[in-house]
């Protein structure tokens, strides 16, 4: 094996960093090339903490022999059984010590000190070696301040000196490859979780100029909790954040399974659109989240139930409608939304289905584009004023809502 090789694979991982290249794939071709330039590596992790709602990070794993599939886990704080393994590790040590690198090589006596090592010359191998690539202050994002990486030999005399220091010297590449790549998941998922699909795809394409909006035709759904202040006000007060988590995770599911787009929360209140290129099909698409929401809250109230836990059901306001989409607020804070009559239309329906005891109230304009067979069950109650609109408008509602 030559410099001249390894100087091929590190000119690969940087064009591979800058144009997007998935961690997965970054690391498997990082660890194929360098096995095919000589270097006698039979595995290799690569851990990255994350910045996500729900993971704390993710693994990397590359097996000479066998494909292997990244693996995401969970917070550590709570999990008794994954904070000791964590602490178990060379990657505590090393960090607990103020070590960049380690070594094993158990052909020459090093010892195998860890639980993982143990495993390692138990399945033959003869090389181990950790890195840790740390970041500086200003390059973390959250928990992710490193990239921690291992790398195993099987060959009779493991790696050799040489082998190992330009391995080390070549890692500190393939981290900031995964730093760039893991960067741009994180930011899609950022935006997307904080400002809604369609929103942080409109973002992330450049559409971030302030005043800029474009017209667009939706269905608006606007939901709120039944006596959701009663709630608040006689439950203690941490199962108020549980309780907006499970009937949220119930709608905003339920949303996103149908094709829609959840542009806001509002305490109890969910905003959310179904792009209306073909209205009809946009009108089935909301009528679909709406009976798969109340199918979930069903089944969310009995598990509440039975654990004690208060209940309570949603109202749905559904109306079709051109709104503006795009950035408002200051120079030096932008809300990326939708604007205009419909928005506060759906609202107003969706407060009237308290005043006359209906879960969902549908206005005549989503009901005239919706199609004919889904208006069987679909019923007339009257005409009404909504504060803020002149007149009174015809709602309509779902007779088994």
């Amino acid at each position: 094996m030559t410099d001249r090789r390894f100087s091929d694979v590190a000119a690969w991982v940087t064009e591979a960093g800058l144009v997007g290249t998935s961690e997965p794939d970054l690391v498997r071709g990082f660890c194929q090339r360098l096995a095919a330039a000589g270097l006698p590596l039979t595995r290799a992790t690569v851990i990255m903490d994350t910045l996500h709602p729900v993971h704390e990070g993710r693994v990397f794993p590359w097996w000479r022999d066998e494909q292997r599939e990244m693996i995401e886990y969970g917070r550590l704080a709570g999990n008794a059984d994954a904070e000791a393994s964590w602490r178990r590790s060379p990657f505590f040590h090393m960090l607990e010590t103020g070590t960049t690198t380690l070594r094993r090589n158990f052909t020459r006596g090093d010892a195998a000190d860890f639980p993982v090592l143990v495993e390692l010359r138990g399945q033959g191998h003869t090389d181990y070696v950790a890195c840790i690539n740390r970041f500086a202050d200003a390059g973390s994002l959250g928990e992710m301040d490193c990239v921690y990486s291992s790398w195993a030999s099987d060959a009779p005399e493991g790696f050799s000196d040489e082998e190992a220091a330009l391995l080390c010297g070549l890692v500190p590449q393939l981290a900031l490859a995964v730093k760039c790549s893991s960067l741009l998941r994180i930011t899609d998922t950022l935006v997307a979780t904080y400002l809604g699909r369609n929103a942080g795809r409109r973002v992330l394409a450049g559409r971030i100029m302030r005043g800029v909006a474009d017209q667009v035709r939706s269905v608006l759904w606007y939901s709120d909790l039944r006596s959701f202040t009663q709630i608040t006000n006689t439950v203690a007060p941490d199962q108020i954040i549980p309780f907006l988590n499970d009937y949220a995770d119930a709608t905003i599911s339920a949303i996103h399974e149908a094709g829609g787009d959840v542009l806001k929360l509002m305490g109890d209140g969910i905003l959310a659109i179904f792009p209306a290129e073909q209205p009809g099909e946009a009108c089935r698409a909301a009528l679909a989240a709406e009976a798969l929401l109340r199918r979930r809250i069903a089944e969310l109230n009995d598990r509440r139930t039975a654990a004690g836990l208060p209940v309570t059901g949603a109202y749905v306001g559904l109306h079709l409608g051109d709104v503006f989409f795009g950035n408002i607020g200051s120079q030096d804070r932008l809300d990326f939304t939708v604007i205009g009559p419909a928005v506060n239309m759906a609202s107003r329906i969706s407060a009237t289905c308290r005043l006359l005891g209906r879960n969902a109230l549908l206005s005549s304009a989503f009901l005239a584009s919706t199609p004919e067979p889904l208006r069987d069950g679909i019923v007339s109650v009257g005409h009404h004023a909504l504060r803020g609109f002149d007149g009174h408008a015809e709602l309509f509602t779902i007779a088994d809502a």
